[in-house]
């Protein structure tokens, strides 16, 4: 009850099958349903999504969220038709699931197995494709105790995985002939941002002709390690936008960086205003923290960097998406928790990524970029290369699916 998030999570499937069969009513034909954990997975089948649909702009798209972070972000989303939370997962949902959407074709983006809804789609023969699958030895489908994971692995027609440990796993249960690794359909979509940019003219006029900090998804553990450096820094630029919105946490984050304004202040305020703003609220100096108070921005943000620095990297959890950062030629620093990320791992290797252990790692990495612009050039460069590099996934996956007629519209 205290969870805004949780609490979005019960009320978004409130009557949800009433709205599914409404929706449904008038369609005609077979779908491509797509299902995505939350905001990231999106971004990650967006790019093959789009491609499906510019192949045959008659097919109809269903998109499905588990996590409100997706849903409520993406729910007016025009490249899909229809766009619901999934219902829980069990036999009877499935089945009235299934039997309302009626799919062509199912499409799982990177991870999150649902038991039910997998087993009704075999048994409806319905060709299923996971779309940047990543398998890691320490998952359940690889233990002893593994076998209802390793089920619902069987309800898959075709696996396309982002590296060589993950098909290597999947062989060694079997999956030999079904599985091809293929890359990240991220790179598509950062680069696709990259190509369609639009400028945010309240950034650059925050910007101005500074250096400026990019901090992006970050959590408290992130922000903790910016405290000295930004305090000690005046006259450079920060940026922050910290992972999780809620007022609470904002008033926090606000609360750690005292010369620092909201976004949603930022806009509300002309630039001339502004200095009349904070005189009257007890400030002597224009702020140079903006925080980031809303979702759908950090994408562009990272445009205006220096340097980035991508949060996540100091929980359990590990870093956030690099390449949003990476795809504008940045230099991109993060934590120490990012063995996990094959992207994260890629940016060190070839020079364009930094990861530090603690403040004082921080700040020694940062002034060094700050003060070196060949340096700095050097790595954003090899950030930039490296995202070209890997590009194309989404497109080969779309060739594959129409080369074998999974989608028997085609």
């Amino acid at each position: 009850m205290w969870k805004p998030k949780a609490k979005k999570w019960i009320q978004g499937r409130k009557n949800i099958f009433d709205l599914i069969d409404k929706q449904l009513a008038t369609n005609s034909g077979k779908p491509i349903w797509m299902h995505c954990a939350s905001l990231g997975e999106f971004e990650q089948g967006r790019p093959l999504l789009e491609e499906l649909k510019s192949k045959n702009s008659k097919v109809k798209i269903v998109l499905t969220f588990f996590s409100p972070s997706g849903y409520e972000v993406m729910k007016d989303y025009k490249g899909a038709d229809f766009i619901f939370y999934l219902p829980m997962d069990s036999p009877v949902n499935a089945k009235r699931f299934l039997d309302a959407v009626n799919p062509a074709l199912v499409l799982w983006v990177k991870y999150e197995y649902w038991f039910y809804y997998l087993t009704e789609i075999k048994q409806r023969h319905i060709p299923t494709v996971l779309v940047s699958g990543i398998f890691r030895k320490n998952q359940p489908f690889f233990k002893w105790y593994g076998a209802i994971w390793r089920k619902m692995l069987e309800t898959f027609t075709h696996f396309f995985v982002q590296n060589s440990t993950s098909k290597q796993l999947l062989a060694s249960l079997g999956y030999h002939e079904n599985v091809s690794m293929n890359g990240d359909t991220r790179y598509d979509r950062v680069l696709e941002i990259a190509e369609n940019f639009i400028p945010v003219l309240h950034i650059e006029a925050f910007c101005g002709d500074s250096q400026v900090i990019v901090a992006g998804s970050t959590w408290e553990e992130d922000e903790i390690e910016f405290l000295h450096f930004v305090n000690v820094n005046p006259l450079i630029k920060f940026i922050i936008a910290p992972h999780e919105i809620d007022e609470i946490n904002l008033k926090n984050v606000k609360n750690e960086f005292p010369n620092s304004i909201f976004y949603s202040e930022l806009v509300e305020h002309e630039t001339a205003q502004n200095q009349q703003l904070l005189l009257a609220n007890g400030q002597s100096r224009q702020p140079h923290v903006l925080i980031i108070d809303n979702i759908g921005m950090l994408a562009r943000l990272y445009k205006y960097a220096t340097i980035a620095y991508v949060g996540g990297g100091f929980g359990s959890a590990g870093v956030h998406n690099v390449l949003e950062a990476a795809v504008y030629g940045k230099p991109v620093i993060f934590g120490p928790e990012y063995e996990k990320f094959d992207e994260a791992i890629g940016l060190i290797v070839a020079g364009a990524g930094i990861s530090i252990d603690g403040p004082v790692g921080l700040e020694q990495v940062m002034n060094e970029l700050l003060n070196d612009e060949a340096i700095r050039k050097s790595r954003g460069e090899a950030a930039k290369h490296f995202v070209d590099d890997q590009a194309g996934a989404s497109i080969k996956i779309s060739q594959f699916i129409q080369e074998n007629r999974l989608l028997t519209s085609w």
